[in-house]
């Protein structure tokens, strides 16, 4: 028996930061994100020999343990280990023996949700194996204890979700850690135009979330007004930019992102440096009208929007100038898929 999930990855559009805690506390959250045709991928094969292995066929690089209820949570694969704690602790009560695999279509740090898509997959994947009564929510809460709380792994709340509903989704982040998912019934050729003209430009360079995260918890926390005021406004950039692909005013949505950048760069210095500067202005001047760096900052993907057909030109100019590549990708409209064979 080989038990299989794949989550997708996720864009997050408008009002990225505003998920994070105590913003979303104090004052209330909202992200648009959308899931794109990029994935973490795990499977699993139950073992009846007592060991519990974790392989990454791309790193090269794998761990084999002794089954036991309860892991160390250091090492490579930090993050599947936690979900296996969390599984035995909530619902088998017991050892499991199996063998696990990952792999995940983007790299670490590339801003695209990659950590918390695989946490989904791999929660997934044993929900699928053990017939565990959880829905969306459920697992994309699990997820995001697993990965926030019981790893203590800085960041915020809509990668998890993303992964699990997939989709064009409206999310509202409440106190007490309340998440409400509106999926966007956006038309497909509305999607379609929004994909040709929404490019995604790897930089060649990572960034450590955590890091800028912590530094806008800090801005927060200290009642900054720059950093809360930006966050303010990127909360109601993604009502704005909502509205326009339900409406079809696709172009505007250029501009909007050029407005969120400028406030995103005043919740933290890290978020971004000369390098991305660099390429945001070159991506500008061959005829993008806005964009953003994908996730927290700091380096990973970012993404333009080119009106008409200045997709091409402003690729050009990207690759004459930087050493980094144009991903191609279609917006997807599923979320977790797991199955057993």
């Amino acid at each position: 028996m080989i038990i299989r999930s794949k989550a997708p990855l996720r864009l997050g559009l408008a009002g990225g930061g505003t998920d994070v805690s105590p913003y979303s506390d104090i004052y209330g959250g909202a992200i648009l994100n959308a899931t794109i045709s990029l994935y973490a991928y795990t499977t699993i094969e139950p073992l009846n020999n007592g060991t519990i292995v974790f392989s990454s066929p791309d790193a090269g690089i794998e761990e084999i343990y002794s089954s036991n209820t309860v892991l160390p949570t250091d090492g490579y694969f930090v993050l599947a280990k936690g979900v296996y704690n969390r599984i035995v602790s909530d619902f088998t009560h017991k050892a499991l023996s199996f063998r696990i695999t990952s792999h995940v279509d983007s790299p670490a740090g590339s801003g695209l949700g990659t950590s918390s898509t695989l946490v989904v997959s791999i929660l997934g994947a044993f929900a699928e194996w053990l017939k565990l009564p959880l829905g969306e929510y459920d697992i994309a809460r699990l997820a995001y204890e697993i990965e926030r709380k019981d790893l203590q792994m800085t960041g915020g709340k809509q990668d998890q979700y993303a992964a699990t509903f997939g989709g064009f989704n409206f999310m509202e982040f409440l106190p007490d850690d309340k998440v409400i998912v509106n999926p966007l019934r956006i038309r497909q050729r509305f999607q379609d135009e929004l994909a040709h003209n929404l490019l995604l430009y790897y930089t060649q360079t990572s960034h450590v979330s955590a890091k800028i995260i912590e530094g806008q918890i800090k801005n927060v926390n200290s009642g900054k007004q720059t950093s809360i005021n930006a966050m303010h406004q990127l909360k109601q950039q993604s009502i704005d930019m909502k509205e326009c692909l339900l409406k079809g005013d696709i172009d505007n949505i250029g501009n909007l992102l050029n407005k969120g950048w400028e406030e995103k760069k005043k919740m933290t210095t890290e978020i971004t440096n000369q390098l991305l500067d660099d390429i945001y202005n070159t991506a500008i001047s061959a005829g993008a009208t806005g964009g953003k760096v994908s996730g927290a900052g700091g380096g990973g993907f970012m993404f333009f929007y080119c009106p008409n057909t200045s997709r091409y030109a402003v690729e050009k100019a990207l690759t004459e100038h930087f050493s980094g590549q144009v991903k191609r990708y279609e917006f997807t409209s599923e979320g977790l898929k797991t199955w057993t064979m």
